[in-house]
């Protein structure tokens, strides 16, 4: 409650966020540091909760890769071994006598089979192994087109290419003191028309009970029109700022989160990706400043854009 008497009482509240206002239902951040809601589904199935083209399109690509690697092997050893339990002399081709060096060659037929590269060395002889490569072979086919599918949906999907910094700041700005956070692109592409929104979110006690209050940041700069360099995110604290007369130890003490929507038009795409990020009240550093992230190259004609300096700062006081 004591916390609560110190908020600014000119500061804006913003009651249109997307959370509640409940503060015991919520564990941990509002948005994680990727940006993405920090909310899990419970109450249904599994594979309902699950959308398995999203999921395949997002993962990491070294995830994606080893799924469909082991999913090719996976996939050919099982019919492998039902070739085998047929039995490989339904394969005309195998001259191999020992048990491992015919179920090598029955492997290796499969993958010839799911595929589709029939080198025809080996073929299949009576009705279940006729079949079995049949089937076999429309499952390849569909496999493949999904997975050409997948690859499209990852290399196609729109995305937000921009990094943000590691911590927020609360900086040196003109005759007081601003919340800065910076961003910059890090791929080549074009962004145009790009705009930005900051909440914060914090836990405070009212009336005897935890409540969350979100207040919307004013920005000195919310709009720019074209995003090519690094861009730092200023919200001056003014007499009308949540954050007017908080000091050091408030934001060490106080469950606080801030919310950044970051909204853009890229070329590439043409379309308007977004990018989300949310900073808590631990990863703000208190009176510090931003270094300069680029410069001018050594023979005056380009400008370069140093991003392993994205997220340098020096202390200074306030």
């Amino acid at each position: 409650m004591a916390f609560l008497k110190k908020i600014n009482k000119k500061a804006k509240t913003d009651s249109n966020t997307g959370f509640g206002t409940n503060a015991t239902s919520y564990g941990g951040r509002f948005i994680t540091k990727n940006g993405n809601a920090n909310v899990k589904k419970t109450g249904i199935g599994f594979f309902d909760s699950i959308s398995w083209y999203h999921t395949m399109v997002n993962i990491p690509r070294w995830k994606f890769m080893l799924i469909i690697v082991l999913f090719y092997f996976v996939v050919n050893f099982c019919f492998a071994s039902l070739y085998y339990m047929i039995g490989v002399e339904h394969l005309k081709g195998i001259i191999a006598t020992k048990p491992l060096d015919k179920f090598g060659q029955a492997f290796f037929f499969s993958i010839q089979t799911y595929t589709t590269v029939g080198y025809g060395h080996i073929s299949p002889s009576g009705f279940l192994t006729s079949f079995l490569a049949a089937v076999e072979a429309l499952f390849g086919l569909l496999s493949f087109a999904i997975a050409t599918g997948l690859f499209y949906g990852r290399f196609s999907m729109p995305k937000a290419f921009l990094m943000f910094s590691q911590n927020a700041l609360i900086a040196p700005f003109g005759s007081g003191t601003a919340l800065m956070i910076r961003l910059s692109p890090y791929k080549n592409t074009n962004l145009t028309d790009a705009e930005a929104k900051m909440t914060l979110g914090m836990t405070v006690e009212e009336n005897g009970k935890l409540i969350n209050k979100f207040y919307n940041l004013d920005l000195e700069l919310a709009k720019i029109n074209a995003l090519t360099l690094s861009w730092t995110l200023v919200h001056p604290i003014t007499e009308n700022s949540p954050f007017y007369n908080l000091t050091e130890e408030d934001y060490r003490n106080t469950n606080g989160e801030i919310l950044v929507y970051l909204k853009v038009f890229d070329d590439m795409f043409s379309t308007t990706v977004v990018k989300r990020t949310s900073y808590s009240f631990k990863e703000i550093i208190f009176g510090a400043k931003f270094l300069p992230m680029f410069s001018r190259s050594n023979d005056d004609n380009r400008t370069l854009l140093h991003l392993d300096k994205l997220d340098l700062y020096e202390k200074v006081i306030l």
